[in-house]
């Protein structure tokens, strides 16, 4: 269980950041969906954190042929074959519950299991409708929590309507979909994270959104055309330092080759609300649209944010340490997610802020936070949770911090201080 010292910075930030993590959304999935292609799937780019690279090895346990030379990876796969070792996503969610909705239809049985934090995590939100199709779910707490036995077999198209907006929900039940009798149709209150339909679709999978906002996905005929993908950088680790400059006077920070997609930049557009200017600059868009974000500082005023929760889940801690700037009392609603994520984040944001000083109250679905001009040092516990970890290393830029628990930030950023060293002093222990 390491420790961190992320000392007080007295400088502004003019930097161009180009070694923002990779995506971990769309790397988990391009090689899961290599799994259903005919041909080579090319992926350049690919996050080379613990996460990703568990799926990685998942899709070799399965029978995937992985070519690795380090920047480009090459994966044939003649479909999935019974694994005799036990699957291990490690602390990723999406990991799990996409390889539940993948593995369901798959001839075989299959064990999928996570490190001690993913253990704890809720999948019964994936595992109850896929049980609704026939699909052989269980685990412990009557299929609630990992180890997940699966036991692949045929299942049934279906009219799901979830009551929930979970891109991780949707992909796995769209995977399964592809292996139904006959068209599904699956529908959400509100848009969650599109990059299965995006990615999928360009793979020459039946997938539409009607104009109800309901996505009809129609069986495979074969397998789909492989990938040839260029990973972009992840905005939700990206936002971490879009924060830093929103809250250091006189800053500017340059954030380059991230995706550009609506359901996944809306915390920046939460930022713009609150006065910190950001630019937009597309540079390409084949899969996803590709492109630099520019941030600078201007002083925070203090939000609401009840809608498109789900496009912004990932990045509210950290936007938590913007509302601990701003002028006012802002406010998180709407966001009941956030307590089945690595941790229940909305009580380690909220206590880890009080430990800072700063005014919180806590809800059932969400918290508000009274704005300061200056945090108080503290020692915060990430409680295994990787946002939570970077969200408070970047508020020691304001104040210092210690903070244990920081291996987790492997799963999806390991060279999250490497860059956050351009700007400060820090100090590890073991």
């Amino acid at each position: 269980m390491s420790l961190v010292t992320v000392y007080q910075s007295s400088k502004s930030i003019d930097e161009v950041i180009d070694t923002v993590a990779r995506d971990k959304s769309i790397s988990h999935r391009s090689v899961m969906f290599s799994m259903l292609a005919s041909g080579q799937t090319k992926i350049t780019n690919f996050l080379r954190a613990e996460d990703t690279l568990n799926s990685l090895k998942i899709i070799e346990n399965l029978g995937a042929k992985v070519d690795d030379d380090g920047e480009i990876i090459l994966i044939e796969s003649d479909g999935i074959k019974e694994s005799e070792e036990i699957l291990d996503c490690g602390n990723s969610g999406t990991g799990m519950r996409l390889f539940c909705g993948l593995l369901s239809s798959a001839n075989g049985h299959f064990i999928l299991t996570g490190d001690e934090y993913l253990k704890r995590r809720p999948m019964k939100r994936v595992t109850q409708p896929l049980k609704t199709i026939g699909a052989k779910l269980d685990g412990r707490d009557n299929g609630n929590l990992a180890p997940l036995s699966i036991r692949g077999g045929t299942l049934k198209s279906f009219v799901y309507d979830s009551k929930i907006a979970s891109a991780q929900v949707k992909s796995a039940m769209i995977l399964a979909a592809l292996s139904g009798d006959e068209e599904s149709i699956y529908s959400e209150p509100e848009l969650s994270r599109d990059h299965t339909e995006r990615m999928l679709s360009a793979m020459g999978a039946s997938i539409y959104t009607d104009d109800e906002q309901k996505i009809h996905i129609k069986p495979m005929q074969g397998l789909l055309k492989p990938l040839e993908i260029n990973v972009p950088a992840d905005p939700s680790s990206g936002f971490f330092f879009a924060v830093a400059a929103a809250i250091t006077p006189n800053s500017k920070i340059i954030l380059k080759d991230l995706t550009l997609n609506k359901t996944r930049i809306e915390a920046f557009k939460v930022l713009e609300k609150m006065g910190t200017k950001i630019t937009y600059k597309e540079t390409q868009n084949i899969y996803e649209p590709i492109g630099d974000i520019i941030v600078e500082y201007s002083p925070l005023k203090a939000v609401e944010v009840s809608e498109n929760i789900a496009w912004l889940i990932d990045e509210i801690p950290a936007l938590s340490i913007a509302f601990a700037f701003a002028d006012g009392e802002s406010i998180i609603k709407n966001a009941e997610e956030l307590r089945v994520k690595e941790s229940d984040r909305i009580a380690t944001t909220v206590n880890n802020l009080n430990l800072c000083g700063v005014q919180t109250k806590e809800f059932d679905d969400g918290f508000s936070v009274i704005g300061t001009s200056k945090l108080q040092k503290a020692h915060i516990n990430s409680y295994g949770d990787h946002r939570i970890a970077m969200s408070f290393a970047i508020a020691g830029l304001n104040c210092g911090m210690e903070i244990e628990d920081i291996d987790c930030i492997n799963t999806s950023f390991p060279n999250f201080f490497e860059i956050l060293q351009k700007f400060t002093r820090v100090e590890f222990e073991n």
